[in-house]
């Protein structure tokens, strides 16, 4: 009997184990330790500290946009406007800042518009019944249009010789240029703290549920009391706020913003994290641990790539082949559970 027993709680073990081999966060994790490991032995410079707290700041603004695009995905929808939200907020804060106004009031301002478009985006997807991918594109042209038009397709550059208050600039930069214990670039510690935050709405609270359970099956979520378009509209509101932080951030650490230029292909990049990290584009599926090492795979394969003096063209084109690996996997896996 008690052979038996034994036994049974083995082959629970192992199942146990077996089931966190095929995680999808553990192959990730497994994929950056390879690449890790291999720049290690091919590179002299990966490895420092200051070459990793490079690339730690290097994903933070991508960081941030991805953990919002966690939530939209896992809804089932998709933003396209990203790029746009984080060039517009950045502009306006910048234009604010110029203009002599507080910098509380200026980065509130921007901040206050990322949750605008979101909540547009949200509000058009869903009582709407537009797709969220011609909504977002469609709202991308806007967004883009009108820091065109604001800023007459100049450069806006934030600083005293641009009539800004030389306190609220130096505050200002702090914030996009400045270290932690003066090793930790400010925009890392803004990932880290919005990663720990994002994690705990996802995982531990009944809005994270909601989440979830929309985008695993919404005629089920809809039956059983969730309100599915006020979940889908907030999470586009969570994102449309982070992408404008994250504007606000690089012009911080620049300082300058171009409405034509600033944020063009961002869209991309941070869907492509959020999916080899392993949230769903048929949603459902995502946590914010696996975006962040999704994060991480882009920034040490492009640092990586730079260190062993290959072109940047080269960048791309690797970029583009992972998002259709991530993709491709995804597919598969899905395809096999349900058979």
């Amino acid at each position: 009997m008690l052979k038996q027993i034994t036994m049974s709680i083995d082959n629970i073990k192992n199942k146990r184990i077996f089931k966190w081999l095929f995680i999808r966060e553990t192959g990730v994790f497994f994929v950056l330790i390879i690449m890790i490991l291999f720049l290690s032995f091919t590179t002299k410079s990966f490895v420092g500290v200051r070459n990793l707290l490079n690339i730690g700041r290097q994903i933070s603004l991508l960081g941030i946009m991805a953990i919002g695009m966690t939530f939209v995905l896992i809804t089932g929808e998709i933003d396209l406007s990203i790029g746009a939200t984080y060039a517009l907020s950045g502009i306006i804060t910048g234009m604010l800042l110029i203009n002599q106004n507080n910098l509380y009031i200026s980065i509130s301002a921007g901040l206050a518009l990322g949750l605008i478009i979101g909540f547009l985006n949200g509000f058009i997807s869903t009582y709407g019944r537009l797709p969220s991918f011609i909504t977002t594109l469609g709202m991308m042209s806007v967004v883009r249009g009108t820091a065109l038009i604001i800023t007459e397709g100049q450069p806006v550059a934030v600083n005293e010789l641009s009539g800004a208050n030389a306190i609220d600039v130096n505050k200002f930069y702090f914030l996009g240029q400045g270290k932690l214990f003066d090793n930790i670039p400010m925009q890392l510690v803004f990932m880290i703290i919005i990663a720990i935050i994002g994690w705990l709405l996802l995982s531990k609270t009944a809005y994270g549920f909601k989440v979830l359970a929309v985008g695993g099956n919404q005629k089920a979520a809809h039956v059983s009391g969730i309100k599915v378009y006020k979940t889908k509209i907030f999470a586009f509101m969570i994102l449309g706020f982070l992408s404008a932080l994250a504007g606000i951030l690089m012009v911080a650490f620049m300082p300058s913003t171009q409405g034509g230029r600033t944020g063009v292909g961002t869209e991309l990049d941070v869907i492509a994290a959020t999916v080899i990290g392993g949230a769903s584009l048929s949603g459902g599926e995502g946590t914010i641990l696996g975006t962040i090492l999704g994060c991480l795979i882009i920034g040490v394969l492009r640092n990586g790539l730079v260190l062993l003096g290959i072109s940047a063209f080269w960048q791309e084109f690797a970029i583009g082949a992972v998002i259709i690996l991530a993709v491709g996997i995804d597919m598969w896996s899905r395809s096999k559970k349900s058979l």
